[in-house]
């Protein structure tokens, strides 16, 4: 099981992104080639809308809607194991912060790790894998 990131999410759908072809490659080859289940969780979905329909960051944004849309289709393929978040996952979360002594701009990406760690993801695809080596239980895919 690979738990999807927002950054990858973002790559793989905005084609004049740097890595593009190389998350589309991950997504063919791990996840439609059948090897793989997607782990997504509800925040990546939110953050990703947030992303994609930002005209400060891309020349071409997504309408608000397509970016539903998309979120959609993960959200209910049939190669989709949905997370979600527990008590284990707010617990988790707190020891990491405090245990790494992370800033606000870790935030997201620790509660996005406790979440996928919690529900038994040990592969991430992401474009930002400093931010998930850290935590020391994630295998991070190679993007690139």
């Amino acid at each position: 099981m690979i738990g999807l990131d927002t950054s990858f999410l973002v790559a793989l759908t905005i084609r004049d992104h740097p890595e593009h072809a190389a998350c589309l490659r991950i997504f063919d080859d791990e996840i439609r080639g059948g090897t793989a289940t997607m782990a997504i969780a509800a925040q990546v979905l939110a953050e990703f809308c947030h992303v994609v329909t930002d005209p400060r960051r891309f020349e071409r944004p997504l309408e608000m809607a397509e970016a539903v849309e998309l979120c959609e289709l993960w959200w209910h393929a049939q190669e989709c194991r949905r997370v979600s978040v527990d008590t284990e996952v707010g617990a988790l979360f707190l020891t990491w912060m405090h245990t790494f002594r992370l800033g606000r701009k870790r935030l997201l990406d620790t509660f996005l790790a406790a979440t996928y760690h919690r529900a038994g993801v040990v592969r991430l695809a992401t474009t930002d894998w400093r931010d998930f080596r850290s935590y020391g239980v994630f295998e991070v895919l190679p993007i690139g």
